[in-house]
């Protein structure tokens, strides 16, 4: 038995494992196969909700004063004073001397004119006299009427016709003697100052630019077809072009690291369109830019300043605004019907921009519109929405607690 066992053994186990592997073919179920699951894809969506939307252009511009001039002297002559507030930057009220020319000949000119207004007073009154005299004269031994050369007549008008001379040089000596202290025609800032005490001035010679801080104005360039959500409009012959109040402006600039605000209105918009541009140029006027809001750290709405702007254009109601993702093509969205299903609509775009578009038709309340990007896209897929997965799965954790409980 010890001689055989060695060589059975091996048989033995053969002969086991083929009963097991037959054991294991026999008891073997049938794979069932199935084709894979193709499901649709998924898509975003937002809700048609029709609303009343407040129509908004932007734009920009820079801040220029609304009154700027040139401050030139009238009468020549050297500079003797000079205002503090006649620098660059400074602050004046209207009425303020800003600087005076030497007035010493200008004072002379005005005695001696004077003086000839006397001696012609003078010789209208001698000449007056002579008149009377000439006429009773006349009357007790002429006839007839006297000639104007006999009664004096045209001697007491060329002495009338010689006092109004001097009194008008008089007068002009009198302007030319104020006209030596120049004064500032309105409450204003100096941009920049060329002159000097002791420098020479003659008339029309450029001394100071300066504006007016009443108001401040920018010019917003705004594209002809931006138009249409304004409330704007080119001015009429015969119309005043500041008589209607423009829409509601809103500014803001950065400034030393923060942003400000200012609010402003479009008082008028310019007489032409840019031929090269097709822009139209509307004029915003901010009162008092240089006074102290409410803010105190907000700065003076400075000349030069570069602002954005957001204008206040039309009310528009029964409007539904969209993602700019939901646009399809010109004028086409992707609702996702009761089937859960794509379906091609055509709408009426009121505007449309690179965050959102305005759709004024086309849409019914209720409605559910894809923002999603597809590739391909074909009229009546199915699609899965986000929202109906989040409900599946609120759903499926609901079964699970309850078969738990």
């Amino acid at each position: 038995m010890k001689r055989w066992l060695p060589i059975l053994l091996p048989f033995v186990v053969l002969a086991v494992g083929g009963f097991g592997a037959w054991a294991l073919i026999t008891a073997r179920q049938d794979v069932e196969t199935r084709p894979p699951e193709l499901l649709p894809p998924l898509v975003r969506t937002v809700d048609v909700t029709p609303q009343t939307l407040q129509l908004r252009v932007l734009s920009q511009g820079t801040v220029m004063p609304r009154t700027e001039t040139s401050l030139v002297p009238e009468v020549a002559g050297r500079v003797v004073a000079i205002s503090p507030s006649l620098v660059d930057g400074g602050f004046f009220s209207a009425g303020d001397v800003l600087l005076v020319i030497d007035p010493r000949d200008y004072d002379l000119a005005l005695a001696r004119t004077r003086a000839d207004v006397t001696q012609a007073d003078t010789r209208l009154a001698r000449e007056i006299a002579e008149a009377r005299v000439a006429r009773r004269e006349w009357r007790a031994l002429g006839t007839g009427e006297p000639s104007p050369l006999t009664s004096r007549v045209l001697q007491v008008a060329e002495a009338k016709a010689a006092l109004a001379s001097a009194t008008a040089m008089k007068d002009q000596a009198a302007y030319n003697l104020a006209r030596t202290k120049i004064r500032a025609p309105f409450d204003g800032r100096v941009r920049n100052k060329q002159v000097d005490r002791g420098q020479y001035v003659v008339p029309g010679a450029q001394i100071a630019m300066i504006y007016a801080v009443d108001a401040a104005e920018i010019r917003l360039p705004i594209p002809d077809s931006e138009l249409a959500y304004l409330d704007l409009s080119l001015s009429y012959q015969g119309e005043d072009a500041e008589s209607h109040s423009g829409p509601s402006v809103r500014l803001w600039a950065t400034f030393a690291g923060q942003a400000h605000e200012w609010v402003g209105r479009i008082v008028r918009t310019e007489g032409e369109i840019d031929r090269k541009t097709r822009v139209v140029y509307a004029v915003v006027r901010v009162d008092d830019p240089y006074k102290r809001g409410a803010a105190p750290d907000r700065p003076p709405l400075a000349v030069g300043m570069f602002v954005e702007v957001e204008i206040q254009g039309k009310l528009v109601e029964n409007v539904v605004v969209l993602p700019r993702a939901a646009m399809r093509g010109r004028d086409q969205v992707l609702v996702v019907d009761d089937q859960q299903r794509l379906r091609f609509r055509t709408v009426g775009l009121l505007r449309a921009d690179r965050e959102q578009i305005v759709v004024q038709s086309g849409l019914v309340a209720g409605e559910v519109v894809s923002v999603s990007a597809l590739d391909t896209v074909v009229d009546g897929m199915k699609v899965r929405t986000i929202e109906s997965e989040k409900g599946r799965s609120q759903e499926s954790e609901a079964r699970m607690l309850n078969t738990d409980s």
